[in-house]
């Protein structure tokens, strides 16, 4: 026997083997076939709404998949009343008369957006939105004017499509905000004082007995001796004028002492920062430093916590319709005031004034607004005498004296808002632009401390720094200089 004829008789004994199982395999294949009808269009019903949909043969029997999502009911054996119940997809089966399948129709129902395209018409008549449904949500494209057309389009979508509201806007024009802001705070502060100091003395029975009897800084110490003995005495430091007379009859001397203080100060402080900030962001700016501050911790220890302290400016812009900018504002001015610190666990800390505005406002681009009548007024007065002498008419005056003190201050927050857009680094100057550093001949032969007068090549060619490198140093450098 040959080969051929041995693989032969091998095939066949396989086949005769295998057939029980492919012949059972074949009787379940022809026990469960899938049904394939012509495939409909995909019916689309909004929710709440009912549809008429007609079929071009009869059928006998109809059936839908998630009577969750559509309702249906039969007005003829070709006509079919489709009610969308819920936002999702189902299908809707046909059979005919035989029980055979007519087709099977896709049917899916959809958020009501006529109606919702309508009232964002009528709402926001001037913005270009493009309205598509996708699955069971919303999907809102184009470009809208404002930050604010934008959440008065999702609030009104999410209506109809409770979360399920896809943006995809954008806001067109300028949606960048800068903030000039001057801080100008004036400080004035008075303070006067007069007092007086009477010494009395004298010998009694040929200087067996003396009297003696002062007030005010004659008091203190020998001055009262001192003074009536015509020697020098120690004054109040913070006295800016003292006038002594004395003068004596037999054995008893007499003297006064005049005292007088007036001072006055100004203090102006200062600061013009310029913050840009994306509408929606926030910015901040401090000018002035942080203090440092002891915390105990749980363990004893000691932990430095830092406060800031100066000029604070904190600012939230967003861009509305028509260049119309609204603002949150926290503008403070602080600093330290030894006046009010403590002492605690050998640690000095000095308290803080500080005086913050918070503030909402709308302005439009380049125009300005300002925080006024921040002011605050402090006065103080004193007035010291020796009872019953101190109220004699004339003479009282002699035995009294008074002290006089006012502290005014006001801040001023003038807040200038705009629209802007960025510029090429080319059309930017810095005040260091202006200044070259001097090389060793021109600062140890010529003296100058700042080079490139005598080296006209080390100057920029065009640009604002050529512009800003042509004018001398013999004025003010810098941006702002007072």
């Amino acid at each position: 026997m040959s080969i051929r004829q041995i693989c032969k008789a091998a095939c066949v004994v396989g086949l005769v083997a295998l057939s029980p199982v492919l012949l059972a395999t074949f009787a379940h294949a022809q026990a469960l076939r899938v049904m394939q009808g012509t495939a409909a269009s995909e019916l689309r019903v909004p929710m709440n709404r009912a549809v008429v949909v007609e079929s071009d043969r009869p059928f006998a029997e109809l059936s839908i998949a998630n009577p969750a999502i559509a309702d249906i009911s039969t007005l003829s054996d070709r006509t079919i009343y489709v009610l969308g119940k819920a936002p999702g997809r189902t299908t809707l089966t046909l059979l005919n008369a035989e029980g055979r399948l007519i087709t099977n129709v896709e049917v899916q129902v959809i958020p009501d957006v006529g109606e919702f395209k309508e009232r964002l018409t009528q709402i926001l008549p001037n913005e270009q939105i493009e309205v598509r449904t996708a699955n069971d949500g919303i999907v809102l494209s184009g470009t809208v004017s404002s930050v604010t057309a934008l959440d008065r389009a999702l609030d009104l979508a999410n209506r109809y499509a409770p979360d399920r509201v896809s943006n995809l806007m954008m806001v067109g024009g300028t949606q960048q905000v800068m903030l000039k802001v001057r801080f100008a705070e004036m400080s004035r502060s008075v303070s006067k004082e007069l007092s007086s100091s009477v010494a009395l003395g004298g010998d009694v029975s040929g200087g067996d007995v003396g009297i003696l009897g002062s007030n005010g800084v004659l008091n203190d110490g020998n001055n009262a001796t001192n003074i009536l003995t015509g020697q020098g005495f120690v004054g109040d430091d913070n006295a800016e004028g003292s006038f002594a007379i004395g003068f004596g009859a037999g054995s008893l001397r007499f003297a006064v002492l005049l005292e007088a203080l007036e001072s006055k100060g100004v203090v102006r402080t200062l600061a013009e920062p310029n913050l840009v900030a994306l509408s929606g962001q926030r910015a901040s700016f401090l000018a002035g430093g942080e203090y440092p501050i002891p915390v105990a911790s749980g363990d004893n220890a000691i932990r430095i916590e830092y406060k800031p302290f100066g000029v604070e400016l904190d600012f939230t812009p967003r861009v509305l319709g028509n260049d119309a900018i609204n603002i949150e504002l926290t503008a403070a001015v602080s600093g330290l005031d030894p006046t009010i610190g403590i002492q605690q666990s050998g640690f000095s800390i000095n308290g803080f004034s500080r005086r913050e505005s918070k503030t909402t406002i709308e302005l439009r681009d380049g125009e300005s607004f300002a925080i006024a009548g921040l002011l605050q007024d402090d006065f103080r007065d004193l007035k010291g005498q020796v009872p019953w002498l101190g109220d004699v008419p004339v003479l009282g005056a002699l035995f009294r004296s008074a002290e006089y003190e006012r502290e005014q201050s006001e801040l001023v927050i003038i807040i200038t808002a705009h629209l802007v857009t960025p510029v090429r680094g080319e059309a930017l100057a810095l005040p260091t632009d202006r200044v070259v550093v001097p090389s060793e001949r021109e600062l140890f032969l010529f003296g100058d401390v700042v080079g490139g007068k005598r080296r006209a090549t080390n100057a920029p060619k065009a640009g604002p720094a050529a512009e800003v490198a042509k004018q001398d140093f013999s004025g003010s450098y810098g941006y702002v200089m007072e």
